[in-house]
């Protein structure tokens, strides 16, 4: 059964797609079952993706990595998200932008993640 909050990934074509609404039944795409993402947290590659939380006024800044994260059209961050509670933040990139996002979050208990298009879902 599916939790709140997890993503899944279709291994066929690419869909991702993430639970608002848990139930009993399967999570399919292409007439196969999606696959659970695990968030990672450890970087050992050159490139750093454990999100970087900075509290800013007004809220919060996430950037990706200790070191900046390339945006490249073929390697970049396509979200930074934050689970506040029942909350849900999400901010889009594209190749091109700064791999980071700022949220207007006072509370301390928070989850975020980010998703690499080539190295997949990682968590602070």
């Amino acid at each position: 059964m599916a939790k709140r909050f997890e993503v899944y990934k279709c291994e066929v074509c690419g869909n991702i797609t993430q639970v608002f609404h848990a139930s009993n039944g399967p999570l399919a795409c292409c007439g196969q079952p999606m696959v659970l993402m695990v968030e990672n947290t450890v970087d050992a590659a050159k490139e750093k993706h454990v999100p970087v939380v900075e509290k800013v006024d007004g809220g919060i800044k996430v950037s990706v990595g200790s070191v900046e994260h390339p945006m490249e059209d073929k390697h970049y961050i396509e979200w930074i998200e934050v689970i506040a509670g029942d909350t849900f933040y999400v901010q889009f990139l594209k190749p091109g932008q700064k791999p980071e996002a700022t949220f207007p979050i006072t509370d301390d208990n928070i989850i975020v993640r980010e998703y690499c298009n080539l190295h997949g879902l990682w968590k602070a």
